[in-house]
């Protein structure tokens, strides 16, 4: 066998060990990712990173290997706390959502989480942020339109309680129509964008899931909002409570009935048609 014709056939071979070494890390990965999945529902959240780390190390092209770690790590965010491990935890598990995002924008699991997150760690605006990308691609999604409403109150309840408060004033939930007007007029402008963005939103989760109990008792939270807002009008005030009242009548219908039609699945990890974790 002459020069040339050696090194084309180590060529070949050192080929197919490469392919052969190839095809085992996928194998391992593949392995890897589905211990991850097992520890993960039994809630053995870090063993599940371990797995899920190795999926990636071993395969980086690996489907879903990189959602999944992912979800993990944000299982371990703690809500509400603002400690800084927390917070680096909140940003590990974004920033591996945020490079699922860089190759598909239009990627639903990982707008929500990243969305769910930041709610978590109580950054509200970057959460309505993100459940507004979630509406850009799934306009009818009830769930991302529920949270901004929830947000919108959110915000605009504790605007009220930062005006009340230091006057002395507790929050009646009817409109504060006793308070004076120095406290009143402030809390309308601060609170009149969010209490017509947060009606806009609820309404739309109402209208995509028409037994959204949480979403209607919600409407019933913040048209009490709306009442503070039409300070000074009694007409609009009554008819905002009046609205309000409805509204934690039929959540309070609506989930009964959930409940009574309620059915447990089983928990932990599940997989779409797409292959994706939920």
């Amino acid at each position: 066998m002459n020069g040339a014709a050696r090194v084309t056939a180590f060529a070949v071979v050192l080929a197919g060990m490469v392919i052969s070494m190839s095809g085992c890390a996928r194998l391992k990965a593949r392995d890897q990712l589905n211990k991850g999945v097992e520890a993960y529902k039994s809630a053995k959240y870090e063993e599940a990173i371990g797995h899920f780390q190795q999926a990636t190390q071993l395969d980086p092209s690996l489907p879903m290997a990189k959602s999944y770690l992912a979800t993990a790590l944000a299982q371990n965010v703690v809500p509400g706390s603002d400690t800084p491990d927390n917070l680096k935890t909140a940003q590990q598990a974004i920033g591996i959502f945020q490079e699922v995002l860089d190759k598909d924008p239009t990627d639903v699991n990982s707008l929500k989480q990243i969305a769910g997150i930041y709610f978590s760690v109580k950054k509200l605006d970057d959460a309505k942020t993100y459940q507004k990308k979630v509406l850009a691609v799934d306009p009818k999604d009830p769930e991302a339109a529920y949270t901004i409403g929830v947000i919108d109150w959110t915000e605009a309840h504790e605007n009220a309680l930062k005006a009340l408060v230091p006057a002395g004033i507790n929050d009646d939930g009817e409109g504060n129509v006793k308070a004076p007007k120095k406290v009143m007029e402030p809390l309308k402008d601060e609170n009149g964008p969010l209490v017509e963005e947060g009606l806009q939103y609820l309404n739309q989760a109402v209208a995509n899931r028409a037994n959204y109990d949480d979403a209607m008792a919600y409407l019933n939270l913040i048209y009490r909002r709306k009442a503070d807002v039409d300070y000074g009008d009694q007409a609009a005030v009554k008819a905002d409570i009046a609205t309000a009242e409805d509204w934690r009548t039929k959540a309070m219908g609506t989930r009964k009935a959930n409940e009574e039609k309620k059915e447990k699945g089983p928990g932990g990890i599940t997989m779409d048609s797409n292959g994706n974790m939920k």
